[in-house]
């Protein structure tokens, strides 16, 4: 029986590339810069960045003074974050709020899943599917954080999951961002910064719980 010789051929170009990418991954798994390389040059555009860890920082600590100016009995607030990116927001408030007057505010997550309306339109009415809270909003001022204000309906399915869990004294509006591009009569109570932006752009807030970094850019929605 004649042996059969098996010659070795060069790899076609893109499974070199493919092996490439499969041993820098693995290389820079641990590190942040892999995943920007991928937003940045693959996913995204970033046209400008609007707000830096810093300047994130300090439009949180105003709003918190500015929470506890306009309501003068802290004891009576309570702040839901929306999810994802509202939740780190509202417990930095919280955190604020404690260290400016040392009451501890009471804190809970709203979990409304749907795409973003700031990010993409695919779902035209938010589905509320639960809430995080292990306390009363009966008679509360209850001060809704998110990431960025847009059409506005984020901020009303989340004041239809507040009113499912009692009546409010009131509910207010915390934004870090508000875009414009309003579909509905709300508009935010406290906002870190107002920003005028073309529909073609979208808002990003990233957080180190999500993101590994803490800023605000605009990026092309090409």
């Amino acid at each position: 029986m004649t042996p059969t010789r098996i010659f070795r051929q060069p790899a076609p170009f893109f499974v070199n590339r493919a092996c490439f990418c499969v041993n820098f991954v693995a290389s820079a798994y641990c590190g942040r810069f892999f995943v920007e390389l991928i937003e940045e040059t693959f996913l995204m555009d970033i046209k400008s960045r609007l707000l830096d860890a810093q300047a994130i920082d300090r439009a949180l600590m105003r709003m918190s003074h500015e929470i506890i100016e306009k309501n003068q009995d802290e004891k009576e607030i309570c702040l839901f974050g929306i999810l994802r990116r509202g939740e780190p927001l509202a417990k930095q408030i919280a955190e604020n709020i404690a260290k400016i007057s040392d009451v501890r505010i009471n804190t809970g997550a709203l979990d409304i899943s749907f795409y973003r309306d700031d990010l993409t339109k695919v779902d035209e009415a938010p589905r509320l599917n639960g809430t995080s809270a292990d306390f009363t909003v009966q008679d509360k001022t209850v001060v809704l954080v998110d990431d960025v204000l847009y059409t506005g309906r984020t901020a009303r399915a989340a004041m239809e999951a507040v009113l499912a869990l009692g009546r409010p004294k009131r509910i207010q509006l915390a934004v870090l961002v508000d875009r414009g591009h309003r579909e509905l009569p709300i508009r935010g109570d406290f906002v870190g910064k107002n920003v005028p932006t073309s529909q073609k752009e979208l808002v990003s807030v990233r957080v180190p719980e999500f993101d590994g970094v803490k800023e605000v850019v605009i990026v092309d929605n090409n």
